[in-house]
């Protein structure tokens, strides 16, 4: 059973537009983890992973806590899983941005209380490492996520901001890259650099979250974002702060950006892969998505498990399900962001073989979207957010917020 391509085309921005509809950013609730203290744990051994896992059993039960819009309505991933398991799944929509989500959690975990959820997704950045740092989450059993082992692209077994996933693995993914209108521009845009182009004065949207802008000003000067030091954030900054003297820049936007670009107010703009696939699927449009030869961000957002969860095996076992080919599929199909599960695309082409007309005609564009299923090439030129300590989180804010403030 495909998903209803009528679906798809409703859907304005997935989980990204959540925020915008729900009037949430990150300036206005980026204080809520404040005064959140604890010591730092130690990282875990083999024997902490043995020790933690040994005679945890499946209780029939997972509690499940995702952002909005990040499934389809009909929860067909977590119908199918049940029908597989016996396991039943609580699904809510409880997290619409991280510094709230963990300022309600971290209390909690600090205090060994239980926050109601065996399961939820957090997004690589500054919350994660805290979690992480803190000894929050529950080291994962990899004997028990074979189908992780066999079907994830080999990228996401390499992410810096938990090496050898050993407490997360991705749910979904996307892009931070440069959307256009070719109508617009008159020529193809493929360089950061473009963004900086006089011609184009007045016409050029940025991201104000600062990883965001902070990562797009360190490809402009050449720098790996996830290598960068206070020095090279100093002189990406000051590269940002031209672009924005000099008048190229009409706004920092939020996800209001893609309304802009639609509109013609900008012409090209920093943007998240899955909007503009999206946007062209639902309205026709032909914008336009790439990745700068200079690099683009992957994000990542990723299950994990607190260390309060009461069902952490049956948990486990929803964490694998998601990477079965066809499971993966069926998330790809409504929510159009990247899937870690390469796999997925000849499950996707073949659910449009057996569609027919329009439901067809959107699978396949599914199936064969970069957006989607990124090229070993494109994967090559992807770098993430730097990991930062609370230490480097005030600094690195300082260095880039004034640049997108008034």
């Amino acid at each position: 059973m495909t998903t209803d391509p009528a679906f798809l085309r409703g859907m304005t921005s997935s989980r990204r537009d959540a925020l915008r509809l729900l009037g949430l950013t990150g300036a206005g609730l980026g204080l809520a983890a404040c005064g959140v203290k604890g010591q730092k744990a130690a990282p875990p051994k083999q024997n902490d992973v043995q020790k933690y896992w040994a005679g945890k059993t499946k209780h029939g039960h997972v509690n499940f806590a995702n952002w909005p819009l990040y499934m389809d309505k009909a929860r067909t991933p977590l119908k199918a899983f049940t029908k597989a398991t016996g396991v039943t799944v609580t699904y809510r929509e409880v997290i619409s941005e991280m510094p709230q989500w963990f300022g309600k959690i971290a209390p909690q975990l600090q205090a060994g209380q239980s926050i109601g959820y065996d399961l939820m997704v957090v997004t690589n950045g500054v919350e994660f490492t805290k979690l992480k740092e803190l000894g929050y989450l529950v080291p994962l059993d990899h004997s028990r996520l074979p189908n992780f082992a066999k079907y994830a692209a080999e990228i996401y077994r390499k992410e810096s901001f938990d090496p050898g996933n050993v407490f997360s693995v991705p749910y979904q993914t996307g892009l931070t890259g440069i959307a256009y209108d070719p109508a617009k521009t008159g020529r193809e845009i493929t360089s950061i650099q473009d963004l900086w182009d006089p011609a184009f004065k007045g016409k050029v949207g940025m991201m104000s979250d600062p990883q965001e802008i902070g990562n797009f000003g360190m490809f402009a000067i050449g720098v790996d974002p996830e290598k960068s030091t206070p020095a090279d954030w100093k002189r990406a900054a000051a590269r940002l702060q031209e672009q924005k003297s000099k008048g190229i820049v009409r706004k920092y936007y939020e996800q209001d950006y893609i309304d802009a670009l639609t509109r013609g107010d900008v012409w090209l703009t920093m943007a998240w892969s899955g909007d503009i696939f999206q946007q062209n699927l639902s309205e026709k449009s032909n914008l336009k998505f790439v990745i700068p030869k200079e690099g683009a961000t992957l994000w990542t957002d990723n299950l994990m498990i607190p260390k309060t969860a009461e069902n952490p095996v049956d948990a486990l076992m929803l964490m694998d399900f998601f990477y079965l080919p066809d499971t993966a599929a069926k998330l790809a199909e409504s929510v159009n962001y990247v899937t870690p599960v390469p796999a997925a695309k000849q499950a996707i082409e073949a659910d449009a073989a057996k569609a027919t007309g329009a439901d067809q005609k959107s699978l396949q564009q599914i199936a064969g979207s970069p957006l989607v299923f990124p090229s070993d090439a494109d994967y090559a030129k992807l770098r993430h957010y730097r990991t930062l300590t609370t230490a480097e989180e005030k600094e690195y804010n300082t260095t880039f917020q004034h640049i997108t403030a008034g």
